[in-house]
């Protein structure tokens, strides 16, 4: 079993998906008092205490030079946002917390 991670949730990810992550860390954006940060902003403070960074925001990637940041991203990708579509990707995001790979984006989708 790996190690527990110390995972973000972004702001526009609805904070119930933590309870699908058991056996990790997480905590949201507006639990750290982060909102409103600037994706450059947030991923230099989420580096300093997390391992993973979970988002919906798929031009992050395009927007940030990754390999900057001590930070693994993963990027959620489902019918909408709302957290029944986005449960469909937890056995995706268990697999990727497995083995996150800091200063990387890893696009997760749900298969039609």
């Amino acid at each position: 079993m790996p190690p527990p991670l110390k995972v973000l949730l972004d702001e526009c990810i609805d904070r119930r998906l933590a309870r699908s992550l058991p056996g990790h860390a997480v905590k949201t954006v507006p639990q750290m008092h982060w909102s409103g940060l600037k994706d450059g902003a947030l991923l230099a403070a989420a580096a300093r205490q997390f391992d993973v960074f979970i988002t919906v925001d798929r031009n992050l990637a395009f927007q940030q030079h990754l390999p900057a940041f001590t930070i693994a991203v993963l990027v959620l990708q489902a019918r909408t946002n709302r957290l029944a579509d986005l449960l469909e990707l937890v056995p995706s995001i268990e697999q990727a917390l497995r083995e996150p790979v800091a200063g990387v984006a890893i696009t997760l989708r749900v298969e039609a």
